[in-house]
């Protein structure tokens, strides 16, 4: 199949279409519609991005036509409404341009209306009860936020409008639209408290992302010969090699040249669509590594990671590799997670959580820095539900990733600070040195580290944003973004009242921070979060450990979970239920997947395998045993595997029964609760049986590739 591409003409040459001309050349950016719309309507757009009013049907029929054109000189045949339904994965139905014209001939088209509303069937995504499964009718709406893009490969190209998806009644259906709302809660508390600091310049309060994308790389070739891989992302069976990642050799080391490749068409493509990718390296793990972009505004950096996932696994399919996105698809070495780095920022340009050079900035940063701290701490399970999945139950508390307890780390200089105030030490220096002044007119001059970096924190503060380290690798950044901007919009609003009415701006600040600071820095804590002593420590100051999904996935119907959200109009109490049943549906159906994945491989391929090569090992005994040759070993050894595959054979019955037991569940919790508490234990049991099998049979005869070949052979 014939392809324009460079990439499909032996490779990227950057000297011929340099980065800056390549970058955002499949984007339908701001840049492209100022080039390309009329001043009005390219200033209409910008004030309906900003949320100053609503886009009108004639805006779009201009800018409908020309992202048509745009679209069509690139060689788009097709447009799609690209979005997030609750599966977690991005949706799209593809339409041509075409329009018959009634000779025979066919003219290109593309309508306002088909720009800011599709119909997409909604009767087979989740809704958690929202809707009936006959009432099949579900719309889309053109997100402006997120600059449309054009989406290439070898079948052609597609014009990609990122929308939001609602029912027939107007619930929302994904991701996007609860998103979008909690952007616009915090936009208007943050607001508030800025009005009652004084300042009357800004005019809008937004989030910035930049997710930090970890995975893994296998050869296609051992990946198709591996079932589970295939139909769950992880292994479900495999012993460690003799070395793994004790070594420390993987982490920054250099690229492979394979990888090398991959990686320079995955920025290829990436920059392509205006994803700022960045940083590219060796993770701790053989075989992992690390994508990160520049920061973007929320709803773009989240549709940009959709796309980040996505273009990973068909770049390296183009390599003869297979990504692998699940945050745990080797047992034994480090899974994958995903960092949320998340500040918040205004209009005019300035980082909310940046330390200033003055006074009033310091000021502005310690009181933001405050809401954070206490909405972490008022709102720490729902922040734990954010993550809650069946894949991150694998790596949340290991030493190697944060934490189940949400907590925050600070570094020392900061905390100091901050427990000055509480404690009413206003004058003078800290330990560390740093001024400590909370004087008539000033808060204390920071400096502008002030903070270490924490790897074993889950809620960090890293300069001038919060790195939020718990969202799992496979997961979208929506919904803990969603949490966090819906936490800290309601802490905001109540400093707001209290700022609001302080009679002195000054005296009424540093009330708040005190306050706030004094009942919440419980959740502050600068130590290692990966031991026993912090998970001890943590109990004694009250903060919860929620260890697994089903039970984090709770505090979605508690009436303070739900009041929440419908305070700043972000779900209703039905949607808030929605996605709890949607979650728990998901978290069985994964487990449930992942269990029959084990039970067939078990019976129809490592049993059949073992008990064969025991059988030879006892030919092989009997033989030499004939001509006096000492065989005790190959009998011992043959004795150990007819054992082991004996108790294989029965421990895959086991699991079977209770995987038909949870099965059987009426209720989403009971089902839930029961793959989490009688099913994965009876695999964690099949599988232990399986991986003692693989380390006593001979490579030839283990019926799939092991560790070995999927993390050090690329």
């Amino acid at each position: 199949m014939s392809c324009s591409d460079p990439c499909c003409e032996g490779g990227i040459d950057f000297t011929k279409t340099p980065v800056a001309e390549l970058f955002g050349s499949n984007s339908f950016s701001n840049a492209v519609m100022r080039e390309r719309l009329p001043k009005n309507i390219y200033k209409e757009i910008l004030a309906v991005q900003e949320g100053e009013k609503e886009l009108t049907l004639e805006a779009a029929e201009v800018v409908a036509a020309s992202m048509r054109d745009w679209a069509i000189e690139k060689g788009a045949s097709h447009f799609t409404h690209w979005f997030h339904p609750l599966t977690g994965l991005t949706a799209e139905k593809h339409d041509s341009f075409i329009s018959p014209t009634g000779d025979g001939r066919v003219i290109m088209e593309f309508s306002g209306k088909e720009l800011i509303k599709g119909e997409p069937d909604a009767s087979s995504f989740p809704s958690g009860g929202l809707r009936a499964t006959f009432e099949a009718r579900g719309y889309t709406a053109w997100d402006v936020t997120s600059p449309a893009f054009l989406k290439q490969d070898r079948t052609g190209t597609t014009l990609c409008i990122p929308t939001a998806f609602i029912s027939y009644y107007g619930q929302a259906l994904d991701k996007k639209v609860p998103l979008l709302k909690s952007i616009d809660a915090l936009n208007k508390q943050a607001l508030r408290v800025l009005r009652a600091l004084g300042n009357e310049t800004a005019k809008r309060v937004y989030t910035t992302v930049g997710p930090e994308q970890e995975y893994f790389l296998v050869d296609k070739k051992f990946y198709d010969q591996r079932p589970d891989l295939m139909l769950t992302g992880r292994t479900v069976f495999g012993a460690l090699p003799a070395k793994g990642q004790e070594m420390e050799d993987h982490y920054f080391g250099a690229l492979k040249e394979r990888v090398a490749d991959f990686m320079r068409e995955l920025n290829y493509e990436l920059w392509k669509i205006g994803i700022p990718a960045k940083t590219q390296h060796n993770e701790v793990a053989p075989n992992q590594f690390e994508i990160a972009p520049v920061y973007a505004n929320s709803t773009a950096a989240v549709d940009g990671n959709q796309m980040v996932m996505e273009t990973i696994r068909s770049v390296a399919r183009r390599h003869g590799m297979e990504g692998l996105l699940h945050e745990k698809p080797f047992a034994g070495v480090n899974g994958s997670g995903k960092h949320n780095n998340w500040s918040m920022a205004t209009d005019d340009g300035i980082n909310l959580f940046e330390p200033g050079e003055n006074p009033e900035s310091n000021a502005r940063f310690l009181l933001f820095a405050t809401a954070v701290v206490e909405a972490v701490d008022r709102y720490a399970l729902l922040i734990r539900s954010s993550v809650a999945t069946a894949a991150n139950d694998h790596r949340l508390g290991a030493n190697e990733a944060p934490p189940a307890i949400v907590s925050i780390f600070f570094g020392g200089p900061l905390t100091e600070i901050l427990d000055n105030i509480a404690e009413g030490k206003v004058s003078g220096k800290s330990e560390s040195g740093v001024k400590v002044k909370l004087g008539v007119t000033s808060l204390p001059n920071l400096p502008k580290d002030v903070s270490d970096r924490n790897r074993t924190s889950p809620f960090a503060f890293t300069g001038n944003k919060f790195e939020f380290r718990m969202v799992g690798s496979s997961q979208s950044i929506a919904t803990p973004n969603t949490y966090l901007n819906v936490a800290v919009a309601q802490v905001l609003s109540e400093f707001a009242d209290k700022l609001e009415k302080a009679s002195n701006k000054i005296d009424g600040l540093q009330a708040v921070i005190k306050e706030s600071y004094s009942k919440h820095r419980r959740v502050v804590f600068n130590g290692n979060g990966y031991s026993d002593e912090w998970v001890r420590e943590a109990e004694r100051r009250g903060l919860p450990n929620v260890k697994n999904a089903v039970d984090a996935l709770s505090v979605l119907t508690r009436s303070e979970t739900i009041s929440l959200f419908e305070t700043h109009k972000v779900f209703t109490k039905e949607e808030s239920e929605s996605r709890y049943h949607i979650y728990l549906e998901k978290y069985s159906k994964q487990i449930n997947i992942e269990a029959g994945v084990m039970i067939e491989m078990a019976r129809r391929s490592i049993f059949p395998a073992v008990t064969s090569y025991a059988a030879s090992l006892a030919r092989d005994a009997s033989s030499l045993a004939a001509i006096g040759a000492a065989s005790a070993s190959q009998e011992k050894r043959a004795k150990k595997i007819a054992e082991l595959s004996a108790e294989l054979f029965d421990d895959a019955a086991k699991l079977e029964t209770v995987l038909s037991e949870a099965q059987g569940a009426e209720e989403n919790f009971a089902q839930a609760k029961a793959y989490f508490e009688k099913v994965r234990p009876a695999m964690e049991t099949l599988r232990s049986k399986g991986d003692a099998l693989e380390k006593l049979v001979a490579k030839n005869a283990w019926p799939f590739p092991g560790f070995e070949e999927l993390l050090f052979k690329l």
